[in-house]
C-alpha cells in the first residue's frame, strides 16, 4: 500500500519504519523542515528516537500535498489539540485513491471534548475512519520487541483488511468493532499514568500504585458505559493492556509528568523540559473533568489530576484525598 503518516514524533516515525519494512511505500509528514532533512539525509530522528537507524526507504516531507499524493491510507499521529487543524489542511489535497484514515492520536479535542475519529469524520467526510490503539510504546516497537495492538472500525471489511496489511512478525494487529471504547480507553489511561507517576515520585510503593490503576480502570468503565463503549473493550488490549503498560513503563510521558509533579515542579516547567513531546493526559484531564460535570459522572482520579495540573493543588494532598476516595 501507499501509506501517508501525518506526524513525525516517536510513534509516527516508528510506524513509518515498521510499515516500510513490511513492504509498504511510506511517506512521513513532519511539521519542521529540519526533521524531514534529518530523516531523508541521515535516516534518523534523534529528537524522538535516539540511537535508532531508520529504514532508508522512508520518504519524509513537510508538504501535506506531497505527503498525500497517490496515498491509499493515511495515519494521523499528531497531538489531539492539532488534529482538526491538520485535517482541515489535508482536505484540499485528498487524492481519490485515499479510502481510509486511521487515528493513532490518544486524546480528546480540547474545546469540544470530541473523540479524534469524530473530528476526522467532520473534516474529511468521504473517507472511512479507523482507530489504532493499544499498549504500544514506540521505543519497543521500533526495536522489534513483540507488541500487540488494536485496530477499531465499524466496518468489518476495513478492519480485516487493515489487520492483514499492517500486521508484521513483531507487531500483531487485533481487529475490534468498538471505536468509542478504543478511543476513550486510549485517552483515559493517560490520566491514570500521571497519578501513578506522582505515586512513584513520592515513593508511595506498589500497593498505592495498584490501587490507583484499579481506580483508573473503574473510571474507564464508568465513562465507557455513559458514552456507549463495550465492556470487553476496556477489559482488553485497548483498556487494561494499555493502562498497565502506560502506568508501569519508564517510556511513558504521562508517568514522567507525574513524577516531575511530585518534585513540586509546575506543569509549565515540565512542559518546557519535555522539548516538544506531549503528555496527552494533561489535556484529557481538563476535557474529561468538564464532561464529568456535564454528565454527572463521579471521577475522583480525573478530578484530582485536574486540580494538581490546573489549580495548583499540592500533590501529597491530592494523593491523600484520592486514596480516601477509593
Amino acid at each position: 500500500m501507499k501509506i501517508t503518516i501525518m506526524g513525525a514524533g516517536s510513534w509516527g516515525t516508528t510506524l513509518a519504519h515498521i510499515f516500510t519494512q513490511r513492504g509498504h511505500l511510506v511517506t512521513l509528514w513532519a511539521r519542521e523542515q529540519k526533521t524531514t532533512e534529518e530523516i531523508n539525509n541521515h535516516h534518523t530522528n534523534t529528537a524522538y528516537l535516539k540511537k535508532v537507524k531508520l529504514d532508508q526507504l522512508i520518504k519524509a516531507t513537510s508538504s501535506i500535498e506531497e505527503a498525500l499524493k497517490d496515498s491509499e491510507l493515511a495515519i494521523l499521529v499528531i497531538p489531539s489539540a492539532y488534529v482538526r487543524d491538520i485535517t482541515k489542511k489535508m482536505k484540499a489535497h485528498l487524492p481519490k485513491t485515499l479510502k481510509t484514515v486511521i487515528s493513532a492520536s490518544k486524546g480528546l479535542e480540547p474545546i469540544t471534548g470530541k473523540r479524534m475519529s469524530e473530528v476526522i469524520k467532520e473534516e474529511l467526510q468521504n473517507v472511512n475512519v479507523a482507530v489504532l490503539t493499544g499498549p504500544n510504546h514506540a521505543e519497543e516497537v521500533v526495536n522489534k520487541i513483540p507488541t500487540a495492538t488494536v485496530i477499531a472500525s465499524e466496518n468489518e471489511k476495513i478492519r480485516s483488511q487493515l489487520q492483514k496489511e499492517l500486521t508484521t512478525p513483531n507487531f500483531k494487529v487485533y481487529p475490534i468493532e468498538d471505536i468509542i471504547g478504543a478511543e476513550y480507553c486510549g485517552a483515559l489511561k493517560n490520566i491514570c499514568a500521571i497519578a501513578v507517576g506522582v505515586c512513584q515520585g513520592l515513593k508511595l510503593g506498589d500497593n498505592a500504585k495498584g490501587s490507583i490503576i484499579t481506580l483508573g480502570l473503574a473510571e474507564m468503565a464508568r465513562v465507557g458505559s455513559v458514552f456507549g463503549a463495550k465492556r470487553e473493550t476496556y477489559y482488553g488490549l485497548a483498556g487494561v493492556g494499555d493502562l498497565v503498560a502506560t502506568c508501569t513503563s519508564t517510556h511513558s510521558r504521562n508517568r514522567y509528568l507525574g513524577e516531575q509533579l511530585a518534585k513540586n515542579k509546575t506543569f509549565e516547567q515540565i512542559t518546557k523540559e519535555m522539548n516538544g513531546m506531549v503528555a496527552e493526559g494533561a489535556n484529557t484531564a481538563r476535557v474529561l473533568n468538564n464532561l464529568a460535570k456535564k454528565h454527572h459522572l463521579d471521577l475522583p482520579l480525573t478530578q484530582q489530576v485536574y486540580e494538581v495540573l490546573y489549580k495548583g493543588k499540592n500533590v501529597e494532598k491530592a494523593v491523600s484525598d484520592l486514596l480516601t476516595a477509593i
